[in-house]
């Protein structure tokens, strides 16, 4: 018998080292104020826990849950690209991403450098294509059917971009049926009992890169 259970993560065997890695966070506006402690939960653990380079760490927002599928296929389309390009910067100059903000708030970007010549390689972010995606926002329910239409389509969606594309797409959007629900669940309820799951949601995305890129 279980004497006491405590639900949540469990850590992994071994240490997740993430200092090679490169990760996109996609966020939502909506319920912004919890969105942003699931963001920084996220960027926490992979920063204090697994070694990952802060410049590492492209965030983009997007209106809603529903944006966020089509957001993280289409950021990781470009930066595969663009690594295979060997482009400097792997967020620029590109079509397929009309309307979204390239403009990371993590990532500083080189000013335009048309007509010189190219600039030196630096040591600043890594240029390799996004080992993981970390798709995160809050879906709290409502007076209709809207809600569950919303999750079905986003959970199916983010799901399908991870399998197509072969990256780990991690599901960072909390389902809630109250407002009080959704802030114990990002560590902001006024009791202090909550867990901010995006501290889960920053360690899973490490160790499925780590997994992905492992030799078998």
């Amino acid at each position: 018998m279980i004497d006491e259970f405590h639900k949540g993560l469990e850590p992994a065997a071994a240490p997740q080292d993430g200092s090679n890695l490169r990760v996109l966070i996609v966020r939502t506006r909506w319920n912004t104020p919890i969105v942003d402690g699931l963001v920084d939960g996220a960027k926490k653990a992979m920063i204090d826990q697994h070694n990952v380079k802060p410049e590492n760490i492209v965030v983009e927002s997007v209106p809603g849950a529903y944006e966020l599928p089509f957001a993280a296929k289409k950021l990781l389309e470009v930066s595969q690209i663009r690594a295979a390009e060997g482009a400097n910067d792997l967020m620029g100059s590109v079509n397929l991403l009309d309307g979204l903000n390239l403009n990371s708030p993590t990532i500083s970007r080189p000013a335009s450098t048309t007509g010189t010549q190219p600039a030196a390689a630096s040591s600043g972010p890594s240029k390799q294509a996004f080992d993981a995606v970390i798709c995160i926002g809050v879906l709290i329910k409502g007076s209709t059917m809207h809600f569950e239409y919303i999750c079905d389509a986003v959970s199916q969606g983010i799901m399908r971009v991870g399998l197509d594309s072969g990256v780990p797409v991690i599901f960072g959007v909390l389902t809630c049926l109250t407002e009080e629900q959704a802030l114990v669940r990002a560590g902001m309820d006024k009791a202090g009992k909550g867990h901010n799951h995006g501290l889960d949601w920053g360690s899973g995305a490490v160790e499925m890169a780590l997994l992905k890129n492992r030799s078998l």
